[in-house]
């Protein structure tokens, strides 16, 4: 059986979660390996919609396991709530869900820093959703992170967080002017969180590489997109962790000899939350009502995402680091409106044109996009199963952006419902 990655080939929202969710079909073991819960994944089954933040999108299919790799930045209580809600829905994860032993765990004082951080940052802001991940991946790299293993210590664990809230209070104290925390009471607080936790607590990376022994498929689930990786997005406007394939090996504990192939996932347009540059970016009614059609408000925060043309320098620049070998298209039925759909080819900066993705986001701030139209196709698009069935210019405009690509497109999302679908080549053969 193949070992495949779904990733998000622009600066996320592509739509990844319907596409793990269908995919699941086909594998023994969902897992996801970076970012913290700042990620939303909206899956909608039989008509009912389910929003996932930690817990990999294969948990809507019995005798699936899934598994939260080491890379994930975790928050013990966003966690609890998600498995509360999931189960009160009649969908179990007692037997069905893995967490890492070697998640680092996101703590109330990542909150807030995270939080008095961005205030500090005045035109400069991130656009952080506030939810303390990326000051948990800073400890994480500073070597004082705490993570769901030390839970099963409680005397280590105890001596960890108070080791760490000596710096963390001063630094709430006398930087931002802001309170600090109380050392009983938070262990108190963690300590409750961790009888909740621990039960699916092991040594993941043992396991994936059990499982893929076996001959099972592992199916990795990525968050965000790869223009927000932190060290290939357009940095600093990124997230804070790896949401390229190479995140996939470091976040769960794999090697890559056991990667069969690497799908990114792109809608048929683009579209971005919160700060950074956005070459394609539209404004004014066009962009409201690409946003209304394609309900572009972010799964997490409730943001509206700003939208934009497709981008075929970023998409093309995201095969180029990920290695990727099909394209999964999404929310083409967004588009059913347009009597022609322009895509950004280049990038104009200042008196020169590029086709490469700059590697300084200055250059892309100052980039502005040159367009090429492509005839659109003025009809309903929505639910189709069959390429042969979607028209003649819709076909077009797939093939296309194939070709310019250098990657197949394998996979067309015509609605949000799993079924409606397009399947033009399995990606778990086309990776093989």
């Amino acid at each position: 059986m193949a070992n495949i990655i779904i990733l998000g080939a622009q600066w996320g929202d592509e739509g990844k979660g319907k596409i793990v969710d269908l995919l699941t079909e086909r594998a023994d073991c969902i897992v996801r390996y970076q970012g913290g819960h700042n990620a939303g994944h909206t899956l909608v089954v039989g008509g009912e919609k389910f929003v996932l933040h930690l817990i990999p999108a294969g948990i809507l299919h019995p005798g699936k396991t899934c598994v939260i790799g080491n890379g994930i930045a975790l928050d013990p209580q966003a966690l609890i709530e998600e498995i509360d809600d999931l189960e009160k829905r009649g969908i179990p994860v007692k037997d069905t869900l893995k967490i890492s032993d070697a998640c680092h765990l996101i703590l109330p004082y990542h909150r807030a820093i995270d939080k008095e951080s961005e205030k500090l940052k005045g035109t400069r802001r991130i656009g952080t959703t506030g939810r303390g991940i990326g000051p948990a991946y800073v400890d994480k790299m500073a070597r004082i992170g705490i993570r769901t293993g030390d839970l099963a210590h409680p005397r280590i664990f105890r001596e960890k967080l108070s080791q760490n809230l000596q710096e963390m209070n001063y630094l709430m104290e006398k930087l931002f002017r802001a309170h600090g925390f109380d050392l009983e009471t938070l262990y108190s607080e963690l300590m409750t969180q961790a009888e909740r936790i621990l039960p699916y607590v092991t040594d993941t990376s043992l396991y994936l590489w059990k499982t893929a022994r076996e001959g099972k498929s592992l199916l990795f689930e990525g968050a965000q997109g790869t223009l927000l990786d932190v060290d290939h997005g357009t940095y600093p406007y990124v997230t804070s962790s790896n949401a390229s394939a190479g995140g996939a090996l470091t976040g769960s504990g794999v090697g890559p000899t056991l990667i069969d192939g690497v799908m990114g996932v792109t809608k048929a347009y683009t579209t971005r939350v919160g700060s950074g540059p956005f070459p394609s970016e539209i404004s004014g009614p066009e962009e409201e009502r690409i946003r209304e059609r394609g309900q572009e408000y972010g799964a997490t925060t409730g943001r509206a995402r700003r939208c934009g043309w497709f981008d075929l320098v970023a998409v093309r620049y995201a095969a180029r680091v990920n290695g990727l070998t099909g394209i999964i298209l999404t929310k083409i039925d967004v588009l059913d409106h347009l009597e022609t759909i322009p895509v950004c080819t280049g990038y104009r900066i200042k008196d020169r044109i590029v086709s490469d993705f700059p590697h300084h986001v200055e250059d892309v701030e100052a980039a502005r996009p040159v367009l090429e139209h492509l005839p659109g196709w003025k009809t309903s698009t929505r639910g189709i199963r069959k390429l042969s069935d979607l028209p003649k210019e819709a076909q077009n405009y797939i093939r296309w952006i194939g070709e310019k690509v250098g990657v197949p497109v394998v996979m067309v999302s015509t609605g949000s419902e799993r079924n409606e679908t397009i399947l033009l080549q399995d990606p778990f053969s086309a990776s093989a």
